[in-house]
């Protein structure tokens, strides 16, 4: 199958690897079009057997606990994107000869004649809201548009349905990458790079490479971090459209093709006449929700594809207010005898980590989980000043207690070493014992959540409860 459109499915033998957000909508869609369908998938437990019966219905072929071989007669993979690389299955592919897609190069290969263009996010923080911030601003300026992908909305359901729109904000994760080689964007942005799902990737090289496709065959702007040099490395490296622009985005007062801030005010040197004299007011900082660092570097982004696409200044500005962020970002939980509590169990990984903690001056830190594979000495060294002390739960604490012995030697550390339900409102006690007045305590746990809880809300839900009780008792 080449890297152009596929019309005819009919008879078409295509084994789709994996159950799930994006396997069984996959199986649906491929079955609708008349392949023959087999789902494979490693589990078999209550939630994939009742998948699997839904299927089966359908008359779908399902082999539960057998991920690792190939169906006999398979024509194409369709993989869910959490399915590593070196799996079995891929092996198995190669050898045989058969293509690999992912769900983003299925929802590409299916678009209509009249697909709407695509404005993509990538980066190893910030994607979500950078891609919900872009869609608010598009449809500040009377745009149907939708924020889709690896966003929790399928993109095959949006590239299918009924609803017809005008451009999409399409959220695309590493792995997502990885399985995409056809999509080609209108304009892209790769807010940032920093180490996280190594184990899946294999390298920084490789994980680096794979963000970077998101740039491949851009027609207007490549957007890039102007602190992130690797990003703008990224946009080098592509093969883009002629006449497409490599357009930055800084804190810092912006150069001509760039987006920046001057005197607390968002301004665009890039999509204006005569960017060399001229700047464009775009909003205030005030505008941005909460407006910290790295949120206000996520609004930039947003804003440089938006003006990629046309959209008017005044869009921008009434799109970035309209803008809520979603729950565990920086979020305020309260204020108990004078200390603030911030919830940022999204901060699952140090790039994050490091933003978080950044955006206060004197903080408590809870943090602690799976580490991934990362390591925090850097991420350490560099909040160390702004330590009031450090609280210390999960998996892989031990890790982080070693890099603050190393690099914040004077810094208390409190290290619990429980995983029950109320490890958390210890951990919130201990902070609350350590902070004084003007202090922040700051959940941004550096890590995963799946050693303690379900998800990153799920933490967040318990630190937030945690914290009202405390509140109750204050």
């Amino acid at each position: 199958m080449g890297s152009g459109q596929v019309t005819d499915w009919q008879g078409r033998n295509v084994t789709v690897a994996g159950l799930g957000v994006s396997g069984v909508p996959a199986a649906k869609v491929l079955h609708g079009l008349g392949a023959h369908v087999t789902v494979v998938d490693d589990g078999d437990d209550e939630r994939a057997r009742a998948q699997a019966a839904e299927l089966t219905a359908l008359g779908v072929t399902v082999r539960l606990g057998d991920g690792g071989t190939l169906p006999e007669g398979t024509d194409l993979i369709v993989t869910a994107p959490g399915w590593r690389p070196d799996k079995p299955l891929f092996a198995a592919a190669e050898r045989a000869g058969v293509p690999v897609w992912g769900d983003v190069e299925l929802a590409w290969r299916l678009r209509g004649p009249d697909a709407p263009p695509w404005l993509a996010v990538t980066g190893t923080n910030g994607k979500t809201t950078t891609v919900r911030m872009l869609a608010a601003i598009l449809e500040a300026a009377g745009l149907r548009t939708a924020a889709v992908g690896n966003i929790g909305v399928s993109l095959l359901d949006a590239v299918l349905g009924d609803k017809e729109y005008d451009v999409l904000a399409v959220e695309l994760s590493s792995y997502q990458l990885h399985w995409a080689s056809s999509p080609r964007a209108h304009s892209a942005a790769v807010l940032n790079l920093a180490p996280d799902h190594l184990d899946w990737h294999g390298s920084m090289e490789a994980y680096a490479a794979d963000k970077g496709r998101v740039y491949e065959g851009n027609r207007v702007a490549c957007v890039y971090n102007a602190a992130d040099k690797a990003t703008e490395d990224l946009v080098r490296a592509a093969d883009v459209e002629e006449g497409c622009r490599a357009i930055g985005f800084t804190l810092g007062a912006p150069a001509p093709s760039q987006l920046g801030v001057v005197d607390g005010i968002l301004v665009d040197r890039a999509f204006v006449a005569d960017r060399q004299r001229n700047a464009q007011e775009l909003a205030e900082i005030g505008d941005i929700d909460p407006p910290v660092p790295h949120n206000i570097a996520n609004a930039l982004a947003a804003a440089a594809l938006a003006r990629a696409f046309g959209v008017p200044a005044k869009a921008v500005r009434d799109g970035l207010r309209a803008f809520t962020p979603d729950a565990h970002r920086i979020a305020h939980v309260a204020e108990v005898d004078g200390v603030a509590y911030v919830d940022d169990s999204k901060a699952t990984n140090t790039h994050a980590a490091q933003a978080s903690l950044a955006a206060y001056e004197s903080v408590v830190w809870i943090a602690g989980g799976l580490a991934k594979g990362a390591t925090f000495d850097e991420l350490v060294a560099g909040a160390a000043a702004r330590l009031r002390g450090a609280v210390l739960i999960g998996a892989d604490r031990a890790l982080i207690r070693e890099a603050l012995a190393r690099h914040a030697p004077e810094v208390p550390v409190v290290d619990l070493d429980r995983t029950d339900t109320g490890a958390m409102l210890q951990a919130v006690q201990e902070a609350k014992r350590l902070a004084r007045p003007g202090d922040t305590v700051l959940l941004a746990p550096a890590c995963a959540s799946m050693d303690m809880f379900t998800n990153y809300n799920k933490r967040g839900d318990a630190f937030a409860e945690a914290v009202r009780e405390l509140g109750a008792g204050a």
